[in-house]
């Protein structure tokens, strides 16, 4: 039992959420504590389960009677009492899709702050001219006057506008009627009673101005100005916003508008919206704001970059018809100097232009498209242009997502596209040293407080080699979490409880470093902030250590250690100790597999990748490494498995640039890209439904003599289709109320009481369990469940034979039927390692490809994970591991180390070959820390 009596402590009173055993702890007040422990030791459980949700439903206590109405629905965690508890700010470590137009800029609100710093200061500039566009006003007229020399003669003209249906001479008569006497005909001044009684016929090359005054500059009128300020308006009134004034002594013309033009052109004003992708009024007209379009896809119509026009770079220049294209630049080419011969990624980008635009001598790709496009009433030319359409850069925005007139606004000469482009290091340096006048600097001084604390957050929590355009769904998991954890700092809470699911992954080791500089902030600040990690360093940094044990699942959940790190170390039941101090350790077979049949990438350049050429070993464990933003998932995620894809006819999305990949791919049968999304496409999803195993339940339960007199079929079992399951819930176990003003909240169902079906289905029991009970049970009980007794049907074999590979990764302390929004990243990655190991030894030779797959594990937990992948190795198979954690680095039989640092200073390859080789290259973070 706690016995810290003051508020020094936030007080867990027997928590019994989960698989937490009557647990109780004193968590200190604005210190930093480490949550650690086993996979599935309960560490979530404590954190987000009781101390989160508690958080959350005391906030929404505090909220509008709208809010407190469903209060007596929303689930209180199953704990005696929480004391002295904080408003609680989680940040989870999960990769949720989001809208296609959230950026890093928009979910850390930089870009909010941007818009407004253009919309205030920004300068616009003509296009043609690369001149200021600026609004004249009276006060510009009479600053141009004093500039003058005395005694200089001057005239105030404006153009004379001619309404619509009337005639010249019958404005000016109306203008004579209105007090004006005087007009300028080709530089003389004439009556315009004169002009009107001359018979002579205007032409159409007469320059006709009205004079509204004449004056001589005399800086020592008080007068003066006044006078000029009167005779401007009146210019501009009759001018339609036009004034000019004319120095009599050279016939000089000086023009002045107060319309926002320049260049015969009339621009917008810079505001907000103008410079939001997310509103109609900003967005571009073509792509809507998202930046790409459905065209033609450079890849697809140039697959193979290596090759040369003359050898078939261009794919649907081939056949007997199609190849006349081909032929029709060849026979030109020599007139404006093409290389044919020269392959297509060496090509300069004015080469490149004039292939695919073509010029007075031939046509190009984009014409040829329009041909085919005219043919497409023919099914052949319909098929073929469906073969080469693809998502491509906008070609009116070239991918900046804002209307083009946006990009003529200016600060410090960079427009707003130019800076989301810069990454977050430069960005910063920027606005750090921007210059400024002194109106401006007064007008965004508290805007660029703002922006640089935001970018300062960003670039400390090691995401400097990102950009603001960067696609949230394109970021991993852990910088996701390192993006919220840096808007979190930017709002500059004070006294709340921060929640992180471990911030470190993702980071190298080297970067670690940074982010627990930003934890303690968060906690200097006088926020409690509690992490629940397995990374060596962020333990060692904590003030104090929650160790949650001693293993998982139903063997979890009590309260194993808690204290200092110094302490910690003495410690015999906690696998965190043992394995810290060395006691416990994985075993790293110095006999590494021999490098036998390879891929070779040649002249891989997108992104920051610089031209490198890269083998990757096939039938071994090869690991990926590099600090953060060196270039390893744009070469693994971008280039390698986008290409292989394509290779054995399956879709990918856009596929990064390289010459070519070469080597044994005849080897290899097919490529599997293993990531932290989610598994299946629903909430629905779960364990059992993914590997198959509740297809076999199912039927189990179909097979039932209750269930057979009832004449229930499988199908009646599931909580998919309408049948057995709760029409309240359709079949979810709970009901989601949708709030206005936070996060949606789910409610368990209070018909079937989150059971998820009818109870007359319920009443179907197998050795006493109903389905219900059989979704509930962790993937160690159903073994064991499934396993009893001597003679086992085929469909209890199956069932155990479909999960025991759930318990071979370390996800024994899953439920059957946990919900796939539930499971981390990591887990996710690891059930869909399951289901491969599940299918057996599959006979086609498969690539697999992981990203991450130490996310959310502990080093008890990694040494399973790689018995798991070596078994695939030994099957035939091949295993390519993006990483950063050590202890797989260790494992691997060949490691491909890219960098030296991130972002433009990476994306070259600093080391190849094994763990024991690399801890002697001096260039290699990753070997450093190794060594350490």
């Amino acid at each position: 039992m706690p016995k810290n009596n003051d508020n020094n402590y936030i007080r867990v009173i027997k928590s019994r959420v989960n698989n937490l055993k009557n647990l109780s702890v004193d968590i200190p007040r604005k210190k930093l504590v480490v949550i650690s422990g086993l996979s599935g030791s309960g560490k979530s459980s404590l954190a987000f389960d009781t101390l989160y949700a508690d958080g959350q439903r005391r906030y929404v206590e505090s909220l509008s009677s709208y809010a407190r109405q469903f209060l007596g629905r929303m689930d209180k965690p199953d704990v005696d009492d929480i004391q002295g508890i904080s408003p609680a700010i989680a940040i989870e470590q999960k990769v949720k899709t989001r809208s296609p137009r959230s950026t890093v800029g928009t979910s850390t609100e930089v870009y909010e702050y941007l818009k407004l710093l253009f919309s205030r200061i920004g300068t616009t500039y003509s296009p043609i001219s690369g001149k200021v566009v600026k609004r004249n006003n009276t006060l510009d007229i009479i600053e141009h006057v004093e500039r003058l020399e005395e005694g200089t003669k001057l005239m105030v003209l404006s153009p004379v506008i001619i309404p619509e249906g009337r005639a010249l001479k019958q404005q000016l008569e109306i203008l004579m009627q209105q007090g004006f006497t005087r007009i300028l005909l080709n530089n003389e001044t004439l009556r315009i009673e004169d002009y009107l009684s001359d018979k002579a016929k205007e032409k159409k090359s007469d320059k006709i101005y009205l004079i509204i005054d004449r004056l001589v500059s005399n800086n020592d009128d008080d007068d003066q100005k006044s006078r000029i300020a009167d005779s401007a308006e009146t210019a501009f009134y009759e001018g339609s916003g036009m004034c000019l004034i004319m120095n009599m002594s050279d016939n000089s013309i000086e023009k002045f508008s107060n319309k926002f033009e320049r260049d015969g052109i009339e621009f917008e004003e810079p505001s907000i919206n103008m410079f939001t992708f997310n509103n109609p009024y900003g967005a571009c007209k073509k792509c809507e704001g998202f930046g790409s379009v459905i065209g033609i896809d450079e890849d697809l119509v140039i697959p193979n970059k290596s090759l040369s026009i003359y050898d078939d770079a261009v794919a649907c220049w081939k056949g007997e018809k199609m190849s006349e294209w081909k032929y029709a630049l060849m026979d030109v080419a020599d007139k404006f100097d093409f290389p044919v011969h020269r392959p297509y990624f060496q090509l300069t980008e004015d080469q490149k232009e004039v292939l695919w635009n073509g010029n007075e001598h031939f046509e190009g790709i984009n014409q040829f498209f329009q041909y085919v496009e005219e043919q497409t009433y023919k099914i052949q030319y319909r098929v073929m242009l469906s073969r080469y359409r693809g998502k491509t850069a906008c070609p009116e925005c070239k991918g900046t997502r804002l209307r083009k007139d946006a990009n003529y606004v200016k600060i410090a000469n960079k427009s707003i596209s130019d800076i989301v482009k810069m990454q977050l290091n430069e960005l910063y340096l920027f606005f750090k040293n921007i210059k400024l006048d002194d109106h401006k600097t007064k007008i965004a001084k508290r805007l660029l407080v703002e922006i640089n604390n935001r970018l300062e957050f960003l670039n400390d929590v090691g995401l400097w080699y990102l950009t603001l355009n960067r696609l949230s769904n394109t970021l991993s998991g852990g910088e996701s979490q390192r993006i919220n954890l840096a808007t979190s700092l930017g709002s500059s809470l004070v006294g709340s409880m921060y929640i992180l699911d471990e911030p470190s992954i993702g980071l190298h080791s080297r970067d670690t470093d940074r982010l627990l500089k930003v934890l303690k902030r968060l906690r200097d600040l006088g926020n409690t902030v509690i992490v629940v990690e397995h990374d060596e360093k962020v333990i060692k940094a904590a003030d104090n250590i929650i160790d949650i044990g001693p293993d998982a699942g139903e063997h979890g959940g009590e309260l194993v250690y808690q204290g200092s790190y110094e302490d910690l170390k003495n410690n015999d039941i906690s696998y965190t100790a043992l394995y810290l101090t060395g006691r416990k350790q994985i075993d790293y077979s110095p006999n590494k597999r021999k490098f036998r049949n390879y891929l070779e990438v040649k002249a891989a350049m997108e992104n920051n990748l610089k031209s490198i050429d890269v083998k990757i070993p096939l039938n071994m464990l090869t690991v990926i490494s590099g600090v953060s933003g060196s270039g390893k998932s744009t070469l693994v995620r971008d280039i390698v498995y986008p290409a292989l894809k394509r290779h054995f006819g399956g879709y990918s999305d856009r596929l990064g640039k390289f010459s070519s990949l070469d080597g044994d791919i005849d080897s290899l049968g097919s490529v599997e890209y293993v990531d932290q999304n989610p598994i299946g496409r629903s909430s629905r999803s779960n364990p059992a439904t993914y590997l198959k195993a509740f297809d076999e339940i199912r039927q189990l339960y179909a097979n039932q003599s209750l269930a057979k007199q009832r004449r229930y079929k499988p199908g009646y079992f599931s909580f998919n289709i309408a049948g057995g399951r709760c029409d309240n819930c359709d079949g979810e176990g709970e009901v989601k109320v949708e709030m206005q003003f936070m996060a949606d909240i789910h409610l368990k169902c209070d018909v079937c009481n989150g059971k998820r079906y009818k109870q007359e289905v319920l009443d179907i029991k197998y050795n006493g369990k109903n389905i219900s009970d059989i979704l509930e049970m962790t993937i160690n009980n159903a073994i064991d469940f499934f396993s009893e007794g001597k003679d086992l049907s085929s469909t209890e074999k199956k069932i155990v034979e479909k999960i025991k590979p759930l318990q071979e990764v370390g996800l024994g302390y899953l439920r059957l039927g946990q919900s796939s929004n539930t499971l981390s990243g990591g887990e996710a990655q690891r059930v869909k390692l399951a289901y491969f190991l599940s299918k057996g030894s599959i006979n086609t030779p498969t690539l697999f490809i992981f990203d991450e797959p130490s996310t959310g594990l502990h080093i008890h937990d990694i040494k399973k994970l790689l018995i798991s992948m070596n078994a695939l190795i030994e099957i035939g198979h091949s295993i390519m591991v993006i990483e950063h954690n050590n202890e797989i680095i260790k494992s691997a039989d060949w490691i491909i180390d890219l960098g030296p640092e991130g972002g433009d200073k990476g994306g070259e390859i600093v080391f190849e070959g094994t763990p024991e080789e690399i801890v002697n290259c001096k260039k290699s973070y990753t070997g450093k820390y190794l060594n350490d």
